[in-house]
């Protein structure tokens, strides 16, 4: 197992809801150094305000620079790619801007890693790069094919690239939980949803960062990851935030499932199941690692679905969930 003790760890995107988490909770590892590279200086000034570790470094600069990268990589050993363009409404009306983030950027990262020596890349994707209907999940759909195929560019070369997929982060920016909270503070009489029959999946913030470092830990490089998640209704979501609320449906915005799907039919042909994740392996002949021995293989037919899922959230988990 691949281990983070004494490591330089970077995490593109470190700003963020989810780089805030890991960070709090990677620099409980004795690790070397921590390094936030993100564009935004008032959120890095911020957040310089509430960290105060000496370990941590903080980087300005776009995965869309290659050259920036170069210098950001040096002497790094392992990068969490968290930066992306993710918000579905505006990389419909953008398209090209998230190409060049969650593509591009990807490729960036992959060609910088490879050649700065970086021994271990996550890069984190979401359930919307399985069978997409909107840019973002088919900028990440690309974006996870690079970073598989990262590994046969990275030749001889000791850099490894693997992925993480999942789906909605309770409570994060661009979250419908915030936005609920607030229609309820300012007493409105009915909450706003798409339609009734839609089903997500959910993992907590602290979930996903423990799940990203796990996996960082049992990579070898090509898989993508999975784990096991609960599913929720967005009916249940909205009682648990504002019970007896009135319901107002409003339709599906552009873009937007019913239901959302982390591992498709043709995923799952190839896919091991573990007790608490699911892996996806690669198909490419440089694979030749037995997880067989410790996982099972899926049966014919299998879809990770929300709407099909065998785990659940009450509205009594939601209300301790969003608390």
């Amino acid at each position: 197992m691949f281990g983070i003790i004494g490591k330089t760890i970077l995490i593109t995107g470190g700003t963020g809801s989810f780089g805030k988490k890991f960070i709090k909770k990677i620099l409980n590892y004795d690790v070397k150094k921590v390094i936030v590279f993100s564009r935004d200086e008032l959120k890095q000034y911020e957040m310089a305000q509430e960290f105060t570790d000496s370990r941590i470094r903080f980087f300005i600069g776009d995965v869309r620079d290659k050259e920036r990268l170069y210098r950001a990589f040096d002497g790094v050993d392992v990068v969490i790619h968290a930066a992306a363009l993710k918000h579905v409404g505006a990389c419909e009306y953008n398209p090209f801007e998230a190409v060049k983030t969650n593509i591009h950027g990807a490729q960036n990262i992959i060609e910088a890693a490879i050649d700065r020596g970086v021994q271990r890349v996550i890069a984190l994707s979401t359930d919307k790069a399985a069978s997409p209907i909107n840019l973002y999940g088919a900028t990440k759909l690309a974006s996870d094919k690079l970073f598989v195929a990262g590994n046969s560019y990275a030749g001889n070369k000791e850099t490894r690239f693997s992925v993480v997929r999942y789906g909605n982060v309770v409570g994060s920016r661009g979250s419908v939980v915030p936005f609920f909270k607030k229609l309820k503070e300012q007493g409105e009489d009915h909450i706003p949803i798409t339609d009734e029959r839609m089903t997500r999946f959910w993992i907590t913030l602290e979930q996903g960062v423990q799940f990203v470092i796990d996996s960082l830990t049992r990579m070898q490089g090509g898989e993508i990851f999975v784990p096991k998640i609960p599913s929720m209704k967005i009916t249940d979501l909205a009682e648990a935030i504002s019970p007896g609320c009135k319901l107002k449906v409003i339709g599906i915005r552009p873009g937007e499932k019913l239901h959302e799907v982390m591992i498709t039919e043709d995923d799952a042909r190839r896919t091991i199941e573990f007790p608490s994740y699911y892996l996806i392996q690669p198909e490419f002949p440089w694979w030749k690692f037995d997880v067989s021995s410790e996982g099972v293989t899926l049966p014919e037919g299998f879809k990770y679905s929300s709407d099909t899922n065998d785990s659940w959230l009450s509205v009594a988990e939601l209300n301790i969930l969003i608390d």
